[in-house]
Protein backbone atom coordinates (compact mmCIF):
# COMPACT_ATOMS: atom_id res chain seq x y z
CA UNK A 1 0.00 0.00 0.00
CA UNK A 2 1.36 3.40 -0.92
CA UNK A 3 1.72 6.00 1.77
CA UNK A 4 -1.28 8.27 2.22
CA UNK A 5 -1.86 11.33 4.35
CA UNK A 6 -4.55 10.88 6.99
CA UNK A 7 -4.51 14.22 8.71
CA UNK A 8 -1.34 13.92 10.75
CA UNK A 9 -1.35 10.14 10.35
CA UNK A 10 0.25 8.18 7.55
CA UNK A 11 -1.33 4.87 6.56
CA UNK A 12 1.45 2.48 5.60
CA UNK A 13 1.00 -1.08 4.46
CA UNK A 14 0.98 -3.53 7.34
CA UNK A 15 0.82 -7.32 7.19
CA UNK A 16 -1.48 -7.23 10.22
CA UNK A 17 -4.14 -5.11 8.50
CA UNK A 18 -6.13 -6.71 5.65
CA UNK A 19 -6.11 -4.33 2.71
CA UNK A 20 -8.72 -3.57 0.05
CA UNK A 21 -7.64 -1.70 -3.07
CA UNK A 22 -11.30 -0.89 -3.80
CA UNK A 23 -11.38 1.18 -0.59
CA UNK A 24 -8.35 3.15 -1.69
CA UNK A 25 -9.65 3.90 -5.19
CA UNK A 26 -11.01 7.44 -5.46
CA UNK A 27 -11.06 8.01 -1.69
CA UNK A 28 -9.93 11.62 -2.11
CA UNK A 29 -12.54 12.25 -4.82
CA UNK A 30 -15.21 10.73 -2.56
CA UNK A 31 -14.04 12.82 0.39
CA UNK A 32 -14.34 16.03 -1.64
CA UNK A 33 -18.02 15.27 -2.28
CA UNK A 34 -18.69 14.20 1.32
CA UNK A 35 -17.18 17.42 2.65
CA UNK A 36 -19.79 19.33 0.66
CA UNK A 37 -22.95 17.21 0.82
CA UNK A 38 -22.54 16.22 4.49
CA UNK A 39 -21.46 19.61 5.81
CA UNK A 40 -24.76 20.04 7.65
CA UNK A 41 -25.06 16.40 8.77
CA UNK A 42 -24.11 15.22 12.23
CA UNK A 43 -24.32 11.42 12.31
CA UNK A 44 -23.59 9.10 9.39
CA UNK A 45 -24.13 5.35 9.22
CA UNK A 46 -21.70 3.55 6.91
CA UNK A 47 -23.31 0.39 5.56
CA UNK A 48 -20.88 -2.34 4.53
CA UNK A 49 -17.74 -0.90 6.10
CA UNK A 50 -15.63 -3.78 4.74
CA UNK A 51 -12.08 -3.54 6.03
CA UNK A 52 -12.75 -0.22 7.76
CA UNK A 53 -10.33 1.73 5.56
CA UNK A 54 -12.91 4.27 4.44
CA UNK A 55 -13.99 4.97 8.00
CA UNK A 56 -10.48 5.68 9.28
CA UNK A 57 -9.75 7.91 6.29
CA UNK A 58 -12.98 9.93 6.25
CA UNK A 59 -13.79 10.35 9.94
CA UNK A 60 -10.84 12.56 10.99
CA UNK A 61 -11.33 14.71 7.89
CA UNK A 62 -15.02 15.16 8.76
CA UNK A 63 -14.69 15.97 12.48
CA UNK A 64 -18.19 17.46 12.70
CA UNK A 65 -19.66 14.01 11.96
CA UNK A 66 -20.15 10.98 14.18
CA UNK A 67 -19.09 8.12 11.88
CA UNK A 68 -20.82 4.83 12.70
CA UNK A 69 -19.53 1.71 10.96
CA UNK A 70 -21.56 -1.46 10.32
CA UNK A 71 -21.17 -4.79 8.54
CA UNK A 72 -21.78 -8.49 8.89
CA UNK A 73 -20.17 -9.91 12.02
CA UNK A 74 -17.42 -11.75 10.11
CA UNK A 75 -15.90 -8.40 9.08
CA UNK A 76 -15.86 -6.82 12.53
CA UNK A 77 -12.42 -8.00 13.59
CA UNK A 78 -10.82 -6.39 10.54
CA UNK A 79 -12.72 -3.12 11.03
CA UNK A 80 -11.73 -3.01 14.70
CA UNK A 81 -8.08 -3.64 13.78
CA UNK A 82 -8.06 -0.62 11.47
CA UNK A 83 -9.80 1.48 14.13
CA UNK A 84 -7.22 0.48 16.73
CA UNK A 85 -4.40 1.38 14.35
CA UNK A 86 -5.94 4.73 13.33
CA UNK A 87 -8.38 5.86 16.04
CA UNK A 88 -10.49 9.01 15.82
CA UNK A 89 -12.72 10.54 18.51
CA UNK A 90 -15.73 10.64 16.18
CA UNK A 91 -15.33 7.06 14.91
CA UNK A 92 -17.49 4.25 16.29
CA UNK A 93 -16.87 0.52 16.18
CA UNK A 94 -18.91 -1.70 13.88
CA UNK A 95 -22.52 -2.60 14.57
CA UNK A 96 -23.81 -5.96 13.31
CA UNK A 97 -25.84 -5.52 10.14
CA UNK A 98 -26.88 -8.34 7.83
CA UNK A 99 -29.44 -7.24 5.24
CA UNK A 100 -30.81 -10.77 5.04
CA UNK A 101 -32.16 -10.67 8.59
CA UNK A 102 -31.55 -7.31 10.26
CA UNK A 103 -33.20 -3.93 10.47
CA UNK A 104 -31.04 -0.81 10.32
CA UNK A 105 -28.70 -0.95 13.35
CA UNK A 106 -29.16 1.56 16.14
CA UNK A 107 -26.10 3.34 17.47
CA UNK A 108 -26.03 3.11 21.26
CA UNK A 109 -22.64 4.76 21.59
CA UNK A 110 -23.34 8.15 20.01
CA UNK A 111 -26.91 8.60 21.32
CA UNK A 112 -27.92 10.24 18.06
CA UNK A 113 -30.22 9.35 15.17
CA UNK A 114 -28.67 9.03 11.73
CA UNK A 115 -29.18 11.95 9.38
CA UNK A 116 -26.94 10.47 6.66
CA UNK A 117 -26.09 7.05 5.25
CA UNK A 118 -22.99 6.23 3.20
CA UNK A 119 -22.30 2.99 1.36
CA UNK A 120 -19.55 2.18 -1.12
CA UNK A 121 -19.12 -0.74 -3.51
CA UNK A 122 -22.15 -2.61 -2.20
CA UNK A 123 -24.95 -2.28 -4.76
CA UNK A 124 -23.28 -4.61 -7.27
CA UNK A 125 -22.36 -7.22 -4.65
CA UNK A 126 -25.76 -7.86 -3.06
CA UNK A 127 -28.85 -9.30 -4.76
CA UNK A 128 -31.43 -6.85 -6.15
CA UNK A 129 -33.93 -7.93 -3.49
CA UNK A 130 -31.45 -6.76 -0.86
CA UNK A 131 -30.88 -3.49 -2.71
CA UNK A 132 -34.65 -2.99 -2.45
CA UNK A 133 -34.58 -3.80 1.26
CA UNK A 134 -31.69 -1.41 1.87
CA UNK A 135 -33.58 1.48 0.25
CA UNK A 136 -36.70 0.63 2.23
CA UNK A 137 -34.79 0.66 5.52
CA UNK A 138 -32.87 3.84 4.74
CA UNK A 139 -35.96 5.62 3.41
CA UNK A 140 -37.82 4.79 6.61
CA UNK A 141 -34.98 5.72 8.99
CA UNK A 142 -33.72 8.98 7.54
CA UNK A 143 -35.32 12.21 8.71
CA UNK A 144 -36.56 14.91 6.34
CA UNK A 145 -33.62 16.22 4.28
CA UNK A 146 -31.41 13.32 5.41
CA UNK A 147 -28.80 12.22 2.87
CA UNK A 148 -28.01 8.88 1.25
CA UNK A 149 -24.67 8.67 -0.57
CA UNK A 150 -23.92 5.74 -2.90
CA UNK A 151 -20.53 5.08 -4.49
CA UNK A 152 -19.60 2.44 -7.03
CA UNK A 153 -19.92 1.41 -10.67
CA UNK A 154 -23.30 1.99 -12.33
CA UNK A 155 -24.62 1.57 -15.86
CA UNK A 156 -26.00 4.59 -17.75
CA UNK A 157 -29.24 3.98 -19.67
CA UNK A 158 -28.69 0.23 -19.49
CA UNK A 159 -25.19 0.43 -20.99
CA UNK A 160 -21.78 -0.15 -19.45
CA UNK A 161 -19.71 3.00 -19.06
CA UNK A 162 -16.49 1.18 -19.99
CA UNK A 163 -15.15 -2.13 -21.24
CA UNK A 164 -13.59 -2.61 -17.82
CA UNK A 165 -17.01 -2.39 -16.19
CA UNK A 166 -18.39 -4.87 -18.71
CA UNK A 167 -15.69 -7.37 -17.78
CA UNK A 168 -16.17 -6.68 -14.08
CA UNK A 169 -19.92 -7.30 -14.39
CA UNK A 170 -19.30 -10.63 -16.15
CA UNK A 171 -16.96 -11.69 -13.36
CA UNK A 172 -19.51 -10.72 -10.70
CA UNK A 173 -22.31 -12.66 -12.37
CA UNK A 174 -20.08 -15.69 -12.87
CA UNK A 175 -19.45 -15.74 -9.12
CA UNK A 176 -23.07 -14.99 -8.18
CA UNK A 177 -25.92 -14.72 -10.69
CA UNK A 178 -27.74 -12.36 -8.31
CA UNK A 179 -24.96 -9.78 -8.29
CA UNK A 180 -23.92 -7.34 -11.03
CA UNK A 181 -23.55 -3.67 -11.87
CA UNK A 182 -26.89 -1.91 -11.45
CA UNK A 183 -28.56 0.48 -13.86
CA UNK A 184 -28.47 3.97 -12.45
CA UNK A 185 -32.01 4.65 -13.68
CA UNK A 186 -33.32 1.60 -11.76
CA UNK A 187 -31.62 2.84 -8.60
CA UNK A 188 -33.13 6.30 -9.00
CA UNK A 189 -36.60 4.86 -9.63
CA UNK A 190 -36.31 2.64 -6.57
CA UNK A 191 -35.18 5.58 -4.46
CA UNK A 192 -38.21 7.67 -5.39
CA UNK A 193 -40.55 4.95 -4.08
CA UNK A 194 -39.00 5.53 -0.66
CA UNK A 195 -39.11 9.36 -0.82
CA UNK A 196 -35.43 9.69 -1.70
CA UNK A 197 -34.83 12.20 -4.49
CA UNK A 198 -31.62 12.33 -6.49
CA UNK A 199 -29.72 15.55 -5.79
CA UNK A 200 -26.51 15.07 -7.74
CA UNK A 201 -24.46 12.51 -9.62
CA UNK A 202 -20.69 12.83 -9.58
CA UNK A 203 -18.46 11.11 -12.12
CA UNK A 204 -15.56 9.48 -10.34
CA UNK A 205 -12.24 8.32 -11.81
CA UNK A 206 -11.99 4.73 -13.10
CA UNK A 207 -15.59 4.67 -14.37
CA UNK A 208 -17.29 4.88 -10.98
CA UNK A 209 -20.04 7.24 -9.89
CA UNK A 210 -21.28 8.79 -6.67
CA UNK A 211 -24.98 9.54 -6.25
CA UNK A 212 -26.47 11.74 -3.54
CA UNK A 213 -30.12 11.42 -2.51
CA UNK A 214 -32.20 13.52 -0.11
CA UNK A 215 -35.19 12.39 1.96
CA UNK A 216 -38.14 14.49 0.79
CA UNK A 217 -40.83 13.54 3.30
Amino acid sequence: MHQDSLGSINIISSPTLPFSQACENNKDAILTVLQDVLKHSTHVLEIGSGTGQHSVYFSPKLPHLQWQTSDVATNHATIKAWHEAYPAPNLYGPLPFNLLVDSLPISLASKQSYDAVFTANTMHIIAWSLVEKLFALVGYALPLNGKLVLYGPFNDNGSYTSEGNRQFDAMLRQCDVNSGIRDKEAIIKLATTHHLALLTTHKMPANNQLMVFKKTR
